[in-house]
């Protein structure tokens, strides 16, 4: 009787976290591997569904006008677009979570060398991740399209 009772209690976990996530198995698979980013090194202030989405805009155009083809998408869902995707376009640049983790890092340059950051003397220390949550994105995903998915949740 105990087991059963733990089989369900397990089904019903698993079919809630499913049914919270509703982006598995059409933009990405399963989650295969969390994390939790709580760094705060400054408030966001009033960052609401606007500035996400021109963020997404801003990044996606500067792919787009670039020479070669993106490698990978950005976009952003949810009601108030607080859930940033990263989709791999190749089996090779997300073919690791290493990888991404390297794009990531790739993407942190770019953010320290905007005005924003060197106004507020953040060009040191903010990284990727800090200007997602200084946006208030509730979380990130990453994926390669096929075998894996990382979810990255912000606290504030």
């Amino acid at each position: 009787m105990t087991r059963w009772i733990a089989l369900l209690c397990a089904l019903f976990v698993a079919g809630t976290a499913a049914a919270q996530d509703r982006y598995v198995g059409y933009y990405y698979p399963d989650v295969t591997s969390e994390e939790t980013f709580d760094r705060v090194v400054r408030d966001g202030g009033g960052a609401g569904k606007p500035v996400r989405i021109d963020f997404v805009n801003v990044l996606t155009s500067a792919q787009l006008e670039s020479p070669e083809s993106p490698r990978f998408v950005f976009f952003a869902k949810g009601e108030d677009a607080d859930t940033l995707i990263l989709i791999a376009l190749d089996d090779e640049v997300f073919s690791t979570l290493y990888r991404a983790r390297a794009i990531m890092a790739q993407l942190t340059v770019a953010v320290r060398q905007g005005g924003f950051f060197q106004q507020e003397e953040l060009q040191y220390v903010a990284t990727f991740y800090d200007l997602l949550q200084l946006m208030h994105f509730e979380e990130l995903v990453i994926s390669d399209g096929e075998d894996w998915t990382h979810k990255v949740t912000f606290e504030r």
